[in-house]
């Protein structure tokens, strides 16, 4: 199923279905199935790449892409992503992910082979959820946060794998019975922040 979105001129396509998905005034909804995730254990090497995601392709030169996530948060690990894919085993993620002992926060994961798994910081207010964005820059990506749409705060820089990209949007709830996820507030630029680390 595709799909577009106001102001973005990117085509979308669920290549992951969700449960149930919406679209309404810009606004995208998806409800993630129990015990799906996007992951590759570093330990173990199991992978687990069932997380719905609807992901477009991603323009040559800079850009950078924003939304508004919220999530309804029932077990450990649930989240709402902003993701970048090369390929099964080269991909990144930004999340509203809430920790096993119930706190909410932003966390980032970098697939390069295998996953890595990174805690920024907890979220104060998950009920507002939390602002995320993909930038690329030159041959490099850097992932922000923030809680209002307007400052930023710098996650972390990277590069990934050497293929076309794509970018878009996951649900997940890996260890539980499932959760809904909201992207609202979805923006588009065709440039990429001129210091990543000035909160621009």
């Amino acid at each position: 199923m595709e799909f577009t979105l106001p102001a973005v001129p990117l085509e979308f396509e669920w290549i992951v279905p969700p449960t149930e998905c919406g679209l309404n005034d810009g606004v995208l909804s998806a409800s993630a199935p129990a015990t799906t995730d996007l992951f590759i254990d570093p330990s173990s090497g199991e992978t687990k790449l069932t997380a719905p995601r609807a992901l477009a392709a991603a323009p040559d030169g800079d850009w950078r892409l924003s939304a508004r996530v919220r999530v309804t948060f029932r077990d450990a690990f649930d989240a709402g992503t902003l993701l970048v894919w090369i390929d099964d085993t080269h991909w990144a993620k930004l999340c509203f992910e809430v920790s096993p002992s119930g706190v909410p926060g932003v966390v980032s994961v970098v697939c390069d082979g295998v996953a890595d798994d990174a805690n920024a910081w907890p979220v104060a207010d998950p009920h507002e959820g939390v602002w995320l964005r993909i930038a690329r820059h030159g041959g490099a990506y850097a992932f922000h946060a923030g809680v209002d749409g307007q400052r930023w705060e710098f996650v972390r820089n990277f590069a990934i794998g050497s293929g076309p990209a794509q970018v878009g949007f996951v649900a997940q709830a890996p260890t539980g019975s499932g959760c809904n996820v909201v992207f609202d507030h979805i923006e588009y630029a065709p440039s990429a922040p001129s210091d990543l680390r000035d909160g621009s």
